[in-house]
Parts: structure tokens; sequence; C-alpha cells
């Protein structure tokens, strides 16, 4: 939703060091509003499927409208939804988000089925896939612990960019998983916390995730563009000046084409391109799906400069 209501105030009392404020007890005019899916899986799937790469996703549901139209919603797009899981005790996960006027937003966001996962109705034995893109799993350690075992056993890539609650975890935990990823995406906060490096050493965060992470990191840094590491050179890009309607969904657009364009290619720099185009893409439009670009495509942008030096 968005409207001129909203009041940004800036204090110590939020995480981010400001909040969205309304005033309390009122009625505030909402100027626009769409409805739109999300989901960091959902959203990584429409990316892969638009990129042209066979997709399947694998989440949970409620038996609900909404759950419907975000299967028929995949379907359209090309993505096979028959691993998804449909239970009938809560509802599909839903989120109500607040967006200013610079395009910024804050999120209210209801879990539901989404931390509902039944890890032994998942058909391991029946997937058939090079890569696996592992996205939020609610902080379930068996399910990832399992799925990032199966990859391993079955010769299948894996990607990640882990939700709060994997990151929560901690370091010293996800350190024997991690070493057997091609690709571990995080913003440059959840970096900065895990590895317990000040926000601003980067340097000092790509080496303490190279030693962990058997392939690549990437670091988003909002604003700021983004980071790439392979273990001896850091790859760097910034974003094209732009006025963003709405970021919901911009990591996910991301951090999926960049495991698109380097899953088919291996080169950091196109993936790099075609990563930013695509989140720059997505943030020109209300939702987190509508401006995911198609394969063959970087939308209104030139690719962008990236720059590499050594580590």
């Amino acid at each position: 939703m968005s409207t001129s209501g909203l009041t940004v105030l800036k204090g110590e009392q939020f995480v981010t060091g400001a909040g969205i404020c309304v005033p309390f007890g009122s009625k505030v005019e909402v100027s626009k509003i769409v409805f739109a899916s999300g989901g960091g899986g959902t959203n990584a799937a429409v990316t892969f499927a638009r990129q042209g790469l066979k997709t399947a996703c694998v989440g949970v549901i409620g038996q609900d409208a909404n759950g419907k139209a975000l299967l028929d919603e995949l379907r359209r797009e090309g993505v096979d939804a028959k691993y998804f899981q449909v239970h009938d005790d809560d509802i599909t996960a839903y989120s109500v988000i607040l967006v200013s006027r610079s395009g910024e937003r804050t999120i209210l966001s209801y879990k539901g089925e989404g931390q509902h996962w039944q890890q032994e109705k998942i058909p391991f034995n029946r997937l058939k896939t090079k890569w696996m893109y592992l996205d939020s799993l609610g902080g379930d350690w068996d399910m990832l612990e399992r799925s990032v075992h199966w990859a391993r056993d079955n010769g299948v890539k894996l990607a990640t960019n882990p939700g709060g609650k994997e990151l929560a975890h901690g370091l010293q935990k996800l350190r024997p998983l991690l070493g057997y990823f091609q690709v571990v995406a995080m913003n440059q906060e959840e970096a900065s916390r895990l590895t317990g490096i000040a926000y601003e050493k980067t340097d000092e965060i790509f080496r303490a995730m190279d030693d962990v992470i058997g392939g690549l990191f990437i670091m988003t840094k909002g604003h700021g563009g983004s980071i790439v590491s392979d273990g001896r050179k850091v790859y760097e890009a910034g974003i094209p000046e732009q006025r963003a309607v709405e970021r919901t969904g911009a990591g996910d657009a991301f951090n999926s084409a960049f495991v698109a364009e380097y899953s088919r290619s291996g080169d950091i720099v196109r993936a790099m391109q075609l990563a930013t185009a695509n989140a720059s893409s997505v943030v020109m439009k209300y939702g987190a799906k509508e401006g995911i670009l198609h394969r063959g495509s970087l939308g209104p942008w030139a690719p962008v400069g990236v720059s590499v030096r050594d580590l």
C-alpha cells in the first residue's frame, strides 16, 4: 500500500535507526493498493523460469484462495508447482507492505503455513536438477541440513540466500554446510552480524566468509550496489540511476538472476550485470515479480560496469 500519510521518524528504538509512523487512533487514506504474490522462493522461481531455465518450486501454502492463486500464477510462469505442500490448519503466508514516497517499505509479515514444513513429505528421490536454490526455510535446521546433504550426495550444485532465522543459527553452526555451496548471498548488514565484523570493513568480511564458503560470496549493499568475491578477486558493481517505486523483492531479483546467469556461463561479470538489471527493473514496479526480466533483456539499462581487484 502506498500512502502519503506515512511519516519517517528517526530514533534508536528502531532496529534500522528509523521507523515508518502513522497517527495513533486515526484513519489514514491510502493512495494506491496493489495485490501481488511474493516470497523469496517463488520470486526466485519466476526469475529462473523467465530466464529459460526448467524450474520447480517447493513450498507450503494453505488450502485457501491465496494459495490457489499463487499456484496458478506459478504455472502460468512455467514453474512446476507439483511439489508444494497444501495444509488446512492455517492460511497461506501473507504480508502487508507499507510504502513511503521514497520507495522504502516496511513489511508486516504473517508466516502462516510457510513455517509448517513437513520434511518427510518432500520427495527428494524424485527431484532431478543440476542446481538447488535454497531461500528462507523458516530456521528449520533439519530441512537445511537434509537439503545440503542430498545435494552433496547427488552432485547437485547449491546456492542460497538464507533468511534471518537460518543466519540466527550462527556462523559456527553453519560453517560445515556453507562449504558445499557454490553461491552464498546476503546483504551487508546480515554479513556484518554473521561474522561479527564491523559493517564498513567489507574486505575483512569477505576474507572471513571466503574461508567458510566453498564458492562465491555475494554481498548486496542497497544503494551502494553489490560486491562478489571468489576468494581471490573482488568484483564490484554499482546500480543505474533510477527513482525506485518500491523495493520489495530487489534482493531476490538480484540473487536469483545472478545464479541463473552464473549457472549458464560461469561468468561472474555477466552474472552481476544481469542481476543488477533484474533488481533495477523490479524496483520500478509495485510487487516483487512484475518487473522480473525475461531472457535476452536487460530492460532499459545498459550493462553496468564491473570493477575487478585482488582481495
